[in-house]
C-alpha cells in the first residue's frame, strides 16, 4: 500500500507516518518549500516538495501507484490577521486536494479513498455533548479557525459529489509525542513560571498515537462522507494544567482566571495587534476557545473504526513531556521520577 500524506512534518503528522512504515504502508510526505524535512526522512517516508495552493504541484507531487491520501495538514492560526492565508491553507488548500485525489483515483483501476483530518471544531460552540448527529453551527467568520474547518469540509464535500471517495475525522485536543507547538507549550511556559493564567474552560483529550491509528482504520473500515469524532478524557483546563505542573516540577495551580478577565485581556491584545501587525499571545478567538466547555462523543469511531483511546490523560502527558526530554526541548526544573 502506498499513501500521501500532508502535514507530514506536524505533530499528528508524525504519528500517522510512524505508525503507517510499522505497517509495511510505503509512504510520500508533501512538504512546503523549506520545511525541515529531517524528521520525515528518519521515520522513513519519501519527502516530495508541493503547495496546496497550486494544483499542478499537487498532480506532480501525488504518486501515481498511491493508494490513500491523508490530508493532515491545516492552519491553526486563531488570530484575524492570519485569516485571509488560512482560508487559503485550510479552504483552498483542501478544494484543490479533493480535485487532485479525485482525478487521481478515476484514473486507477483499483479503488481508492482520501482521508480528511478535520476538527471539532468544525461544530462550531455548543451548549450540549456533540456528536456526529450534532449541526455544524461554525458559521460566524469572527471564529475563523472553526469556520474555516467547517467549509473545509464542504469543499470536500464537493468533490464526494464527483466521485471521490472521502472519509472525515474530527479529533478533540490531542496530546502525545512529537507536539512542539501545541499542548506542548504549556509545558515549556510551566517549567518557565510563565504560565498567565488558568482559563475556566473544559475539552476532552485523545491520544495522539490512537488518533493516528483511527485515520489508518478510516482508510479500511470508514463509511464515505461520514464524520467521526475522535474524542476521549474529559478535563477542566484547571485539570489539565495540574497534571502538566506535576510532571514538569512545579506547584500546580489552584484556581482559575475569570473568563471576562481573559476576554477583556483578549480584546485589549486584539486593538494593540492592530497598530503592531504582530500576533498577541492571547487573542478574542483563543479566549473563545480556552473559555469554552467542548466535550464529545465518540461511540460512533468505537462502533465502526475501533477507535480506543484507553491511555490515560497522566500517561499522554508523561509521552509528550518525556519526548520534549528527549530531544533537548524542554529543561525541567528538576529530575523527574517515573
Amino acid at each position: 500500500m502506498h499513501a500521501f500524506v500532508t502535514g507530514g512534518t506536524g505533530f499528528l503528522g508524525a504519528n500517522l507516518i510512524e505508525q503507517l512504515v510499522a505497517e509495511g504502508w510505503r509512504v510520500t510526505a508533501m512538504h512546503r518549500p523549506g520545511a525541515d524535512i529531517s524528521r520525515l526522512l528518519r521515520l522513513g517516508a519519501i519527502p516530495v516538495e508541493a503547495s496546496l495552493g497550486d494544483c499542478d504541484s499537487l498532480r506532480a507531487a501525488l504518486p501515481a501507484e498511491a493508494d490513500a491520501v491523508f490530508h493532515l495538514a491545516g492552519n491553526t492560526s486563531m488570530w484575524r490577521g492570519g485569516d485571509a492565508q488560512q482560508w487559503q491553507d485550510n479552504v483552498v488548500g483542501s478544494a484543490n486536494l479533493a480535485l487532485t485525489a479525485r482525478e487521481h483515483f478515476a484514473r486507477q483501476d483499483k479503488p481508492g479513498r482520501m482521508v480528511v483530518t478535520s476538527s471539532i471544531s468544525a461544530y462550531g460552540y455548543q451548549k450540549g455533548v456533540i456528536s456526529e448527529a450534532s449541526p455544524q453551527l461554525a458559521t460566524d467568520p469572527r471564529y475563523h479557525y472553526h469556520y474555516s474547518k467547517m467549509h473545509a469540509e464542504l469543499a470536500v464535500r464537493e468533490q464526494i459529489a464527483r466521485g471521490l471517495d472521502a472519509v472525515f475525522l474530527n479529533p478533540c485536543g490531542i496530546v502525545g509525542k512529537y507536539d512542539v507547538s501545541s499542548w506542548a507549550q504549556t509545558f515549556f511556559m510551566l517549567a518557565e513560571n510563565k504560565l498567565p493564567g488558568v482559563p475556566p474552560g473544559a475539552g476532552s483529550f485523545c491520544h495522539a498515537g490512537a488518533v493516528a491509528r483511527a485515520h489508518i482504520n478510516a482508510f479500511h473500515r470508514g463509511r464515505c462522507g461520514e464524520n467521526y469524532i475522535l474524542a476521549g478524557t474529559d478535563a477542566s483546563f484547571l485539570e489539565f494544567f495540574g497534571l502538566i505542573a506535576d510532571l514538569v516540577g512545579v506547584p500546580a495551580p489552584r484556581r482559575t482566571t475569570p473568563a471576562f478577565a481573559l476576554h477583556a485581556i483578549a480584546a485589549l491584545s486584539d486593538l494593540l495587534s492592530r497598530f503592531s501587525g504582530r500576533e498577541p499571545a492571547i487573542t478574542p478567538q483563543k479566549a473563545s476557545m480556552l473559555t469554552s466547555r467542548a466535550l464529545a462523543d465518540c461511540s460512533r469511531a468505537e462502533r465502526e473504526l475501533g477507535y480506543r483511546n484507553s491511555v490515560p490523560l497522566a500517561d499522554m502527558l508523561r509521552e509528550s513531556r518525556d519526548w520534549l526530554v528527549a530531544e533537548g526541548l524542554l529543561k525541567l526544573p528538576q529530575a523527574q521520577p517515573g
